[in-house]
This record gives C-alpha cells, sequence and structure tokens, in this order.
C-alpha cells in the first residue's frame, strides 16, 4: 500500500497551477502545499477577502511564496470568463489546473446563469473553466493535468438527463451526487479526448475521503439547522482526518509521475475515508463512455463553451 505523503514531491520551482477554491479547506491546504514545493499558484477564489487571508496566511507559513489571489465566481460564467481571459493575458503555461472548489448538500438554489447550485457550481462552472484554460494547458512545453475533485459519494449519483437542474424535484444529496459523477465522467471524458487529440495534457479526478472542512457545515447552516451543525461539528472531530491529509490526494494526483490519464485517485485507508493517497476504482455508471459523451454534449450546450478536442475515438487529423 502507498505511503506517499506530500514531502515525496518533486519541486515544483517553475510551474504554475490554478487551484479553485483556495481560501479555505482542501484548497488552501492544496494551495499551501504547491507554494512550499516551489510553484507558483494562482488562488482562484469566490471572496477575494477570504483569499487575501488565507494568501497572508501562507505566506507567514512559507516567506517567498509566489502567489496570484484572483477572483473566480464558478456560479457566474461570466466571472469564469472573465478569469479565464485575464490568465490567459497574464500567463502563458499552466501545469496543473486544480477543479477543487464545490458545495455539498445545500438547499436548492440556483447560480446566476439558471443551474441548479451543486451541478452548476460543482461541474458547469468547472467545465467551462477547463475549455477557456484548455488553450494555454496544450501550449505548456511540458506535460500539463487537469486534476477534477469529486467525492466518494459519485457511487451514489445518476446523472437524470430529463431533470439535470432538479426542478420537478429536489433532493440535495440526490443532487450532490449528481454533481460528483459528473465530475468523473467529465473527467475520463476530457482525459479520452486529450489523448485522441494527441495531448500532452492528461486528466485524472481525485476525492479526499472524508475530511474536516467547512463544506459539511454549510448545508446546515443554510438551513438554520444547529442540531445538523452541532452533528457535523462532532463528525469532523471523531471520524474525519484533517484538511491537510484531504488534500494529499489532490496532490499526489497533480504531481506524482507515474500518475496516467484517467485514473482515480483517493485515500487508501478505512473505507477509502482517510490514510495515504493511491489508485482507485471508481462507480460502475462513472465508465459509462454513452452518458459521457451525452453531458459533455449537454454542457457545451448550456455554456456556449466547446472545447477544440476531437470527440473520443475521432482522430484529430482524420476530422
Amino acid at each position: 500500500m502507498s505511503e506517499w505523503t506530500p514531502s515525496e514531491m518533486e519541486s515544483q520551482a517553475g510551474t504554475t497551477v490554478v487551484v479553485t477554491g483556495a481560501n479555505s479547506g482542501i484548497g488552501f491546504e492544496a494551495a499551501s502545499a504547491f507554494a512550499a514545493a516551489g510553484a507558483h499558484v494562482v488562488m482562484a477564489c469566490r471572496s477575494t477577502d477570504r483569499g487575501r487571508d488565507a494568501k497572508r496566511e501562507i505566506e507567514s507559513e512559507y516567506p517567498g511564496a509566489s502567489l496570484t489571489l484572483r477572483e473566480l465566481d464558478l456560479a457566474d460564467l461570466d466571472s469564469v470568463r472573465e478569469f479565464a481571459d485575464w490568465y490567459r493575458a497574464e500567463y502563458d503555461a499552466l501545469h496543473v489546473l486544480a477543479n477543487n472548489a464545490g458545495v455539498m448538500a445545500i438547499p436548492r438554489s440556483e447560480t446566476a446563469d439558471g443551474f441548479e447550485t451543486q451541478f452548476g457550481v460543482n461541474h458547469i462552472g468547472h467545465f467551462a473553466l477547463t475549455a477557456r484554460l484548455l488553450p494555454v494547458l496544450r501550449q505548456t512545453n511540458d506535460e500539463s493535468r487537469v486534476v477534477t475533485q469529486s467525492s466518494g459519494v459519485h457511487e451514489r449519483g445518476r446523472i437524470d438527463f430529463d431533470d439535470l437542474q432538479s426542478e420537478d424535484e429536489y433532493d440535495k444529496w440526490a443532487a450532490y451526487a449528481q454533481s460528483k459523477l459528473a465530475n468523473v465522467l467529465f473527467a475520463y471524458e476530457l482525459d479520452r479526448r486529450l489523448r485522441t487529440a494527441g495531448a500532452s495534457v492528461t486528466s485524472v479526478a481525485c476525492h479526499p475521503g472524508y475530511a474536516a472542512t467547512n463544506l459539511q457545515l454549510r448545508g446546515p447552516e443554510a438551513e438554520g439547522s444547529r442540531l445538523r451543525t452541532l452533528a457535523m461539528k462532532a463528525a469532523n472531530v471523531v471520524v474525519a482526518q484533517s484538511a491537510e491529509r484531504g488534500a494529499w490526494p489532490l496532490l499526489y494526483a497533480a504531481t506524482n509521475p507515474d500518475i496516467d490519464g484517467g485514473e482515480y485517485i483517493g485515500p487508501t485507508g478505512l473505507f477509502n475515508m482517510r490514510g495515504h493517497p493511491g489508485r482507485q476504482e471508481s462507480s460502475e455508471r462513472s465508465h459509462d463512455d454513452d452518458t459521457a459523451r451525452r453531458l459533455w454534449g449537454v454542457s457545451e450546450d448550456l455554456t456556449g463553451v466547446t472545447f477544440a478536442l476531437p470527440e473520443s475515438g475521432v482522430n484529430e487529423d482524420a476530422k
């Protein structure tokens, strides 16, 4: 069994990394570890106030850390476009895109573009961001990676194409599971299309296990449930591993030279909820290529953003 820890990361000097949701939880810990290893980290945060606090904390811990803070609201496709346009104007390389930010099990709401928020933030926002950053990922001299954060809950997910936005019926956990299954389907389909195109970019999915972050608290707090908030806080203390360790699968997926595209990385310990990172098997539904292709097409229609990639299995030169 792997005993990998971030201390084994190769130097990331000369690399540029974008981490979404870098102001707290797993995103903060990942940004800290990338910076400690010498990477230049773009902290893509919805709240620049919280982002500034997080940036100062990392700089205090690691003097000389190379960090840039930039606003990115994944619940607003205009914000996604503005972030990507800014990035492409400022940088000519992107070695790691860490699609990490997310929301979990919240009361139904909608994004600025009218998507159910969990599906809109967790999947649609990252889908559009990846598409808009793909040109700079592809022009990076060294191999680059897209790492998309999912969850073990994806195993309960189904893609309901008849009610993607949960307008007819809403269950917060079913909507979350759908969005997390969408993350894995997207990661795998992206890798297949990149391979078909002969691109030097790989796509990997990961999950953090059960890590103590604010993510678990947002749903109960939004519902005004003091009892559930307290229960989640207790579970974070008793059951969960730290947010720092929850970031290990993402870091492993992003930097380990032995990782191949189209893999699924997570904790290898108790019930895959904690422990050192390693390769795992995702759900049977996550390997349904027809569902992945259909979700890809629907996502392009919903966002109005397309990838300059051939369909998986279709040679780019033959098109």
